[in-house]
């Protein structure tokens, strides 16, 4: 069962978002039934549980770092981004791909907080949590 915060307002849509500390939060209109609610909730549980709220909280963790927040988008041409306020951002279409992949993006858009450019240390920092960081990139690209 994922634990999960209702947060009710004059939208028309049901939304999830993962928060600072790696939380589920439903955004839903003031008229959505719980039942909807836990519906919506459900039909997107293997993905929260598969891919980035334990992932993202993972890496994390083991690289003493923490992102402003996480936003996962529609973006088609790029699969992370790392903003200057530390807010990572992941596409939906990420998930398609296989999990070294998914963990190298993760890891790359971690390694972001600590330098906002692709410098050499900006690339040591990613080698020394995924060593192996060329193959899992160009499993993006196939």
């Amino acid at each position: 069962m994922i634990d999960y915060t209702v947060i009710r307002s004059r939208r028309r849509t049901l939304a999830l978002e993962v928060t600072r500390q790696g939380a589920a939060l439903v955004r839903a209109p003031l008229r959505a039934s719980d039942a909807d609610i836990t519906r919506f909730v459900d039909s997107h549980r293997g993905w929260l549980e598969k891919h980035l709220t334990a992932r993202q909280a993972h890496w994390a963790q083991r690289m003493g770092v923490q992102p402003a927040g996480i936003t996962v988008t529609a973006a088609r041409t790029r699969f992370g981004s790392c903003s200057g306020k530390n807010r990572l951002s992941f596409s939906l279409y990420l998930m398609a791909y296989p999990e070294a992949a998914i963990e190298y993006v993760v890891v790359h858009e971690l390694a972001h907080i600590r330098h906002h450019d692709h410098s050499p240390a900006f690339y040591r920092e990613v080698e020394a949590y995924l060593p192996d960081w060329r193959a899992r990139r160009a499993l993006l690209r196939r």
